[in-house]
């Protein structure tokens, strides 16, 4: 496995949405087109991110397998011999390596990471923080010497948020994913790019301290650039077209899920948020809940956006546009769900077996190499 490595992977145990196959897996899949023969491309499902939030642990492993199967039916040719499907969890030495990592990696690095922030409730905690200073006195267990820490555990007791050292730490994680397969090139969205400066970061210092370990990922510029992608197509919740369509989204009604049926899309889309202006624009600032439609419609039935502009702009009523635009979607997902329908779990699986024996071999190979480093095992 000389060629250079294109690595990308999708969490298992939230349901994909429309935006995430616009988003993520169609680019996958004209990746491998592009650059068939050229690179090596790892698709990975990364399970044991799944633990970092509370999950139904009862469907992850389907959901896993359900998850590879998108990107198959999205297009991915999985006959391939340079492709490679595999999961997280079936490769051991991730976690090692994690370890490893962790033990080089600092306390203030991670708890500058934005998602941790978020997801733990961090951001909201410092934006509350009156609120949270004024809460009963019981609920502090320490004095406020520190706000960023004893005022996200006062936050905590009062709105009930779970947060787990893997969601502090799972960026090191990530870290492991990218560098046990001397990965330079790591498509990601623009919410991801923090995670791979932090993994050149830790990849520069073990270098720098124990010598060549690791290939180092290029910087984000260079992999957009490679990547031949346009950063700014994010699909649009459609309850706040302000915000991206997200699969983490408890509110049903903002996103399309891959599985739901042609109906309840259908519904979704004419329930779309939009405005009060009475004229169709493709204005991002003024109106994005119908500059969202016009983008999805363009996408969906593969015609220029200019050209789709063209016919709609200045139409002083959304209902037709509406229409359109879930007549689109309900056909996309009748053709998806149809190629998806026709993969077998044996033939998946006989692809993960293939792959999954190739990755720990590669997978193996780096890790004896960071033990040997670190005094682990004799260099001899």
């Amino acid at each position: 496995m000389s060629k250079e490595v294109i690595l990308t992977g999708i969490r298992s145990n939230e349901e994909p949405t429309l935006g995430n196959y616009l988003g993520a897996f169609v680019p996958m899949v004209q990746l491998q087109q592009r650059y068939a023969g050229r690179y090596q491309l790892n698709m990975f499902v990364p399970d044991l991110h799944s633990f970092t939030t509370p999950i139904d642990h009862t469907t992850l492993y389907e959901n896993t397998l359900t998850n590879l199967k998108y990107f198959i039916a999205a297009g991915l040719d999985i006959t391939d011999e340079h492709t490679f499907l595999y999961r997280q969890s079936f490769i051991p030495a991730h976690s090692e390596l994690t370890w490893i990592l962790d033990c080089f990696t600092g306390f203030g690095e991670m708890s500058r990471m934005t998602q941790f922030k978020d997801k733990s409730g961090l951001s909201e905690a410092r934006s509350r923080k009156e609120e949270i200073l004024n809460a009963p006195d019981e609920l502090w267990d320490e004095e406020d010497t520190n706000f960023a820490y004893y005022g996200l555990e006062k936050y905590r007791s009062i709105f009930n948020r779970p947060v787990s050292v893997g969601l502090f730490n799972y960026p090191v994680l990530m870290a492991a994913d990218i560098l046990l397969y001397n990965a330079r090139w790591v498509p990601v969205g623009e919410d991801q790019f923090q995670h791979l400066e932090i993994t050149r970061d830790i990849a520069l210092r073990m270098n720098r301290k124990f010598g060549e370990l690791f290939t180092i990922p290029e910087p984000t510029a260079k992999q957009t650039a490679f990547i031949q992608r346009d950063t700014g197509l994010r699909i649009r919740s459609l309850t706040n077209p302000e915000k991206k369509m997200s699969k983490s989204s408890t509110d049903q009604k903002s996103k399309i899920n891959l599985a739901d049926t042609p109906a309840q899309a259908r519904k979704k889309i004419m329930a779309a948020t939009t405005d009060s202006l009475g004229v169709i624009n493709f204005d991002w600032q003024r109106q994005p809940g119908i500059t969202n439609l016009l983008q999805l419609l363009a996408i969906l039935t593969n015609r220029p956006q200019a050209e789709v502009n063209a016919e709609w702009v200045g139409q002083t009523q959304y209902g037709p546009l509406k229409r359109a635009v879930a007549e689109a979607v309900a056909t996309f997902l009748t053709d998806f769900q149809t190629r998806l329908a026709d993969i077998s779990d044996e033939t998946l699986l006989a692809t993960l077996e293939r792959s999954e024996r190739a990755m720990n071999e590669v997978a193996s190979i780096t890790l004896l190499r960071v033990q040997k480093a670190v005094g682990l095992r004799s260099t001899s």
